[in-house]
């Protein structure tokens, strides 16, 4: 158990390690604005309805999503590519908030099958959002990693700079 605790921490400050863990951290981030935004929309009922509720949710976490994974999880500065870098992230986004209305519609039957109180509706359609994004997380860290590709030359000279103490840990030279 030791040895894999100690290759794990290893491995997690490898180039690539950095770089799963800042998109599984952005990944978070964005759920988590997703989720409070669906939760007060709908929870408040400023939004009436469940599949509108997951839409906003997530429209409104595609923006921060976009520029931290772009910035922070690949390192990319400057402009965005809009055909190799913002139009695949919005078609994956837009494919999984599309994932993420089929929950919904499975929700609404319920909702307006059963008579619970509108705090278990509230929790049944974050819930099924939270579900849903996870299907999808794998897929889209596979995609955003071909997406904001860097050169595996700039990964070794960022990961030298880092040992040699030239450049602080999570930042690179530009």
């Amino acid at each position: 158990m030791q040895g894999r605790l100690s290759q794990l921490i290893a491995w997690s400050r490898t180039h690539e390690g950095k770089k799963l863990l800042r998109f599984t951290a952005t990944s978070v981030i964005s759920t988590v604005i997703s989720e409070a935004t669906i939760l007060i929309v709908y929870g408040l009922r400023w939004v009436p309805g469940e599949i509108q509720a997951t839409i906003v949710g997530n429209l409104v976490a595609m923006a921060p999503g976009y520029y931290l994974n772009r910035a922070w999880a690949w390192g990319k500065s400057g402009r965005s590519h809009w055909r190799r870098e913002v139009l695949p992230y919005v078609s994956m986004t837009l494919a999984g908030i599309a994932f993420s209305v089929l929950g919904a519609v499975w929700v609404r039957s319920l909702v307006h099958s059963h008579h619970w109180s509108h705090l278990i509706n509230t929790a049944l359609v974050g819930g099924v959002n939270l579900v849903s994004f996870g299907i999808f997380w794998v897929l889209k860290m596979l995609m955003f990693n071909r997406i904001f590709h860097t050169s595996p030359l700039q990964g070794i000279d960022e990961h030298l700079s880092v040992e040699e103490g030239d450049v602080p840990p999570g930042t690179t030279e530009r």
